[in-house]
C-alpha cells in the first residue's frame, strides 16, 4: 500500500477500523514474508504435498482453529460433476480444512482457498538459485510455488490473523482450505465440495496482479497414443514413423483451436481478446532406436475452450478433428492412433461483476491501491471453476503480481503480496462482519 495515497474508505468498513486493520497487515509484513518462504521451501509436487500439508495442519491448529484433514480419493469424486481422471495415485495425498465458527453469526460465511501443490522446476540447471530455497532479493521472494500459489495462501493466513491482532475474529463462518490437484485435475477442490464445504463466497489469491477474475476457459487435457510401422533405417519408406505422425495430427488441431477463436465463435468475457484460446503440446515420448522408424509416440496436449461449452463438447470436437486429419493427410497413411483423458476435464465460467462479492472485493481493493479494479478474463484454468459451477458459492481469483509462474526463477513481489493481504484482510472483516474475541 502507498503510504502516501489518501484512505478511501470501504462502504462496509468503520474508518478507524480500516485504518486499524491496514497497520496490523503492516505490523505482520515481516510474518508474512517468512511463512511465504517457508512454504517455498517444501517441494510440494504432484503427490508430494504431505510435508507441506503437515505444516498447513499444525499451523492452523497453532492459530486455535479446527482442522479436517481428508484424503482426496477417487472413489468419492468420481460420480460427480466436474471431476478428472487423475495423473497417479499417491500416499498422504490430503486437503487440510481449517475452520473458524463465531460466537454469533451476523455475517456472511467465506471461504479462502489455496492451492499448495506446485508445477515441476524444469531444468533445475537454469535456475539461478535452488528452486526449493527461498531467496528475498530486491523485493521479491524468488523460489519454485512462491507466486503460484504460496504467497496466496500466506496473504489469507496473515489477512486472518491481522484481524485477531485487534482483538477481533470473523462474524460469520470462515474455512481456509489448503488443496492438492489443481495443477492438474481440480479434484482436490471437488473433494472440498463433496465433504460439504460451502460458503456464500470463496476468493482464491491467484497471482493474477491484483486484477479480479471474472471469467476463466474450459481446459481438456489428453493423450494421444500413435503406432506407426517399424523399419530399418535402409529402407525407411517401408516403415511409417510415428513421431512425425504424432505431430502431424498435432498440427491437425490447430484449425480446430483458430476456429475456436474466430470473433463469431468467441465467448462475450473473451470478445476482445484474439487468442483466447490455445493449444499446447506439452509431453512427447516415443521412438525404441535411433537406427529404427520408431513404432509408437504419446503425445499429451493441452487444449483450452470457451465457457459455456460442455467438456464433453470439447472432447468430441477434438475428436473428430483428429479423424479428419487421419483421413485427410497423406502422411498419416498407415499410421493408427488411440485417444486416452487424463488431468482437466474443466468448463469455463464467468462471474458477474456487480455481485456482492465481486462490488465488496473491488472496493476493498480501491481502498488499498487507490485506484480502480482491473477485470480480467483469464486464458487458463482455476479453481474458481469448482465452486461457482458445482458448489453454489460464488468465487474469483484477486492475488499479488508475480513473474515466470510455471517458468524460470518464478518470483513474487513483497509489496504486492503485503496489499493483497490489505485487500483480504479488508474483505474479510467487511463480509463477515466483526466480534470480539472472547477472553
Amino acid at each position: 500500500m502507498d503510504s502516501a495515497a489518501p484512505l478511501l474508505a470501504t462502504p462496509a468498513l468503520d474508518p478507524g477500523l480500516q485504518r486499524e486493520l491496514l497497520a496490523a497487515v503492516e505490523e505482520l509484513r515481516d510474518a508474512l514474508v517468512q511463512l511465504t518462504c517457508t512454504l517455498v521451501s517444501f517441494p510440494s509436487l504432484m503427490g508430494e504435498e504431505a510435508s507441506a500439508q503437515d505444516f498447513m495442519e499444525g499451523l492452523f491448529r497453532g492459530m486455535g482453529l479446527a482442522v479436517d484433514r481428508f484424503e482426496v480419493r477417487d472413489t468419492d469424486l468420481t460420480h460427480l460433476p466436474g471431476y478428472a481422471p487423475p495423473t497417479g495415485h499417491w500416499q498422504r495425498h490430503d486437503n487440510v480444512v481449517a475452520h473458524h465458527a463465531p460466537r454469533h453469526t451476523t455475517g456472511r460465511s467465506l471461504i479462502f482457498n489455496g492451492h499448495i501443490d506446485v508445477v515441476p522446476v524444469g531444468a533445475e540447471a537454469l535456475w539461478s538459485t535452488p528452486p526449493f530455497t527461498p531467496v528475498v532479493r530486491d523485493g521479491r521472494i524468488y523460489g519454485r510455488g512462491g507466486g503460484d500459489m504460496k504467497a496466496g495462501i500466506a496473504a489469507y493466513v496473515t489477512a486472518f490473523q491481522a484481524l485477531r491482532r485487534l482483538g477481533l475474529q470473523p462474524a460469520a463462518p470462515v474455512w481456509m482450505q489448503s488443496v492438492v490437484e489443481e495443477e492438474c485435475t481440480g479434484n482436490g477442490a471437488l473433494a472440498c465440495l463433496a465433504r460439504g464445504y460451502r460458503a456464500e463466497a470463496a476468493i482464491i489469491p491467484e497471482p493474477f496482479d491484483h486484477t479480479i477474475m471474472d471469467a476463466q476457459v474450459g481446459v481438456l487435457w489428453l493423450a494421444v497414443d500413435v503406432h506407426g510401422r517399424p523399419a530399418h533405417v535402409l529402407d525407411v519408406k517401408q516403415g511409417v514413423n510415428a513421431i512425425e505422425a504424432a505431430f502431424a495430427l498435432y498440427r491437425g488441431l490447430l484449425p480446430l483451436r483458430d476456429a475456436w477463436n474466430r470473433p463469431e465463435a468467441r465467448h462475450p468475457a473473451f470478445a476482445n481478446n484474439p487468442h483466447a484460446i490455445n493449444f499446447n503440446l506439452g509431453r512427447i515420448r516415443g521412438g525404441e532406436w535411433p537406427s529404427s522408424v520408431p513404432t509408437r509416440c504419446t503425445i499429451e496436449i493441452r487444449c483450452g475452450f470457451h465457457p459455456g461449452m460442455s467438456a464433453a463438447d470439447a472432447r468430441a470436437a477434438v475428436e473428430a478433428q483428429l479423424a479428419r486429419t487421419a483421413s485427410e493427410d497423406p502422411s498419416l497413411a498407415g499410421a493408427t492412433y488411440q485417444v486416452r483423458y487424463g488431468g482437466f476435464q474443466s468448463e469455463g465460467c464467468a462471474i458477474a461483476r456487480d455481485l456482492p462479492m465481486m462490488k465488496l472485493l473491488a472496493t476493498s481493493h480501491q481502498a488499498v491501491r487507490g485506484t480502480p479494479v482491473q477485470w480480467m478474463a483469464s486464458t487458463a484454468t482455476t479453481d474458481a471453476r469448482v465452486f461457482n459451477l458445482y458448489g453454489d458459492t460464488p468465487a474469483t481469483c484477486y492475488g499479488p503480481e508475480a513473474t515466470r509462474i510455471h517458468g524460470i526463477d518464478e518470483s513474487v513481489s513483497i509489496d504486492s503480496m503485503t496489499d493483497v493481504t490489505c485487500v483480504l484482510a479488508l474483505f474479510l472483516a467487511g463480509w463477515c462482519g466483526t466480534e470480539k474475541i472472547a477472553s
